[in-house]
């Protein structure tokens, strides 16, 4: 499902993983991309408990989190019975198919409530290729390429926020997005992106006058 059309079905929920969480915080943009998006932006209790994890390590994403929960901006959901079942034949199997307890709970939650799951794990996205075909799994950086960011944003906010995603996130892009991305931020802000793959980076660098980095407006 491509960036021109997940969004289109009607009164599906987005289930943001926690990976998702870090990167949307990571744009410096996180209320206005949410609110840019016509469905409502949900994260599960399993994913808010990995990210509160991480905050006893120094993070503070999951405390960025309850900012947007507190502002109805976010709202934290719970697996109902189905889910449930989904969710346990994820984490319970064999080393291929477990995943993650945050995956595991958002792609559960998204397919028991006929959702999109944001995720951005390989192993997770071709778990669901093939396990769960009809659901929609779309990663971070799609939903930052939308056309509905880039009409909030405008085009340069919108590259300032990919940006420091891959920089500050470390968000993870797969192979069908590079060059589209490498496109939207250009060759100078591309070489410098070390979550981006060596190739495009490479790329980039030649492709530019090693002009000074241009510093991103948060």
């Amino acid at each position: 499902m491509n960036s021109s059309s997940f969004l289109r079905s009607p009164g599906a929920a987005l289930v943001a993983d926690a990976s998702v969480i870090i990167n949307i915080n990571g744009t410096g943009h996180a209320t206005d991309i949410i609110r840019a998006m016509p469905h409502a932006f949900t994260v599960t209790e399993n994913a808010c408990a990995e990210l509160e994890a991480g905050s006893r390590r120094g993070h503070d994403d999951y405390a960025r989190l309850l900012e947007l929960i507190d502002a109805g901006i976010v709202r934290r959901v719970s697996l109902g019975a189905t889910g449930l079942t989904v969710y346990e034949s994820l984490i319970d199997g064999s080393t291929v198919r477990t995943l993650d307890d945050g995956e595991a709970a958002t792609i559960a939650h998204a397919h028991a409530t006929f959702g999109i799951a944001l995720i951005d794990e390989r192993k997770a996205r071709s778990l669901c290729a093939t396990s769960f075909p009809k659901l929609a799994i779309v990663p971070t950086v799609e939903l930052l390429m939308h056309d509905a960011i880039a009409t909030a944003l405008g085009a340069d906010r919108q590259a300032d926020a990919i940006v420091n995603a891959l920089t500050r996130a470390r968000m993870q892009v797969p192979p069908e997005h590079v060059a589209k991305v490498c496109a939207l931020i250009g060759p100078e802000r591309t070489a410098q992106c070390a979550s981006l793959p060596k190739v495009a980076r490479a790329a980039g660098s030649g492709q530019c006058k090693r002009k000074p980095f241009r510093t991103v407006r948060p």
